[in-house]
Order: structure tokens, then C-alpha cells, then sequence
């Protein structure tokens, strides 16, 4: 576990760098943003997932952070309130400035945000499986859904030019 939480936060801080996302950065940190819901129906099980992320960027910045830095959590709470995910996810990225997000725990929350993270090009860590049917360069769906992961694949190798593959 320990090792799939250091390569998530490497990659989110890897990814969001590289994407051209409008982040400012603080000489020795990297905010990264944690969309929980701490109140409301879903606390229950999201304010578990908010510890998680807390816990790996702790972990993560007593190994050196990420390249060269620390991260930094800001973490926000939408309430369980679907639309006000959306809000809370342009607040993270436009006022907090952060390089990506960690959260939504309920595909509703997730297609509230969608659009946020579309158009302000950022990044979602997405931690649940899921229905799929969606594919979006701006959101990790770090869940098993078959169609979501093999399809891109498929079209991507297609690109690349490849014309064998096994698909386990």
C-alpha cells in the first residue's frame, strides 16, 4: 500500500506539472487538493478517504516530498452536496492554485466536477471504481472498470501503430 501511495502522489505531482495547468507553486511545496465530504450523508465514508490522502502526503513529504518538494493538502469540504462539489473544485484549483485533486467518493460528485476540471485543465484522482463510459484526460479513475481502461488502450496502441497485443 505504502508504495501505491507513493507513486499516486508522484504522478499526480508528475502530471499536474506536466499538463500546462495555471499552478503557482510556493518555493518548497505542492498544493494538492482533497474533495471529501466531511458533513453531510457521505462523511461517513469520505472523511476516511480524507485521512488517507492526509496520510500519504505525510508519508510522502517524510520521504523527500516530490520532486525536490513538499506537499501541501488543502483539503475542503463539499457537504455532500453534489453541486456544491463543483464549486468546491473551482475553489481548489483557481483560488488554492493546486497542482491536482483527490476526491469524490459517488459518481454524481464526480460528473459535477467533470466540467471544472475540463475546463480548467486539472486533474481528478477519482478513487472508486466505477460505471464507465467516461474517459476524460483530466481524471484518473484509479477504480477497475474494464471499459475504461481497455478501450483507451486498444485506441492508443491503434495510434502507435501497433497490430498485436494481448489484452490479460
Amino acid at each position: 500500500m505504502k508504495n501505491f501511495k507513493t507513486k499516486l502522489a508522484t504522478v499526480a505531482a508528475a502530471v499536474s506539472l506536466s499538463v500546462g495547468a495555471s499552478v503557482t507553486y510556493a518555493a518548497d511545496t505542492i498544493k494538492v487538493g482533497v474533495l471529501h465530504s466531511l458533513s453531510g450523508t457521505m462523511a461517513i465514508s469520505e472523511t476516511t478517504l480524507k485521512d488517507t490522502v492526509l496520510m500519504m502526503v505525510e508519508e510522502q513529504n517524510k520521504k523527500g516530498g516530490v520532486l525536490g518538494k513538499q506537499l501541501e493538502a488543502v483539503v475542503v469540504d463539499p457537504a455532500s452536496n453534489w453541486p456544491l462539489f463543483a464549486e468546491k473544485a473551482r475553489e481548489l484549483i483557481e483560488k488554492e492554485k493546486v497542482a491536482a485533486v483527490f476526491g469524490c467518493w459517488t459518481s454524481v460528485s464526480r460528473k459535477s466536477v467533470l466540467p471544472v476540471f475540463e475546463e480548467l485543465d486539472n486533474i481528478l484522482f477519482y478513487p472508486v471504481q466505477y460505471e464507465g463510459e467516461e474517459s476524460s484526460k483530466n481524471v484518473f479513475y484509479t477504480g477497475a472498470a474494464p471499459n475504461t481502461q481497455a478501450i483507451p488502450a486498444v485506441d492508443y496502441l491503434a495510434e502507435q501503430g501497433v497490430e498485436r497485443w494481448v489484452l490479460a
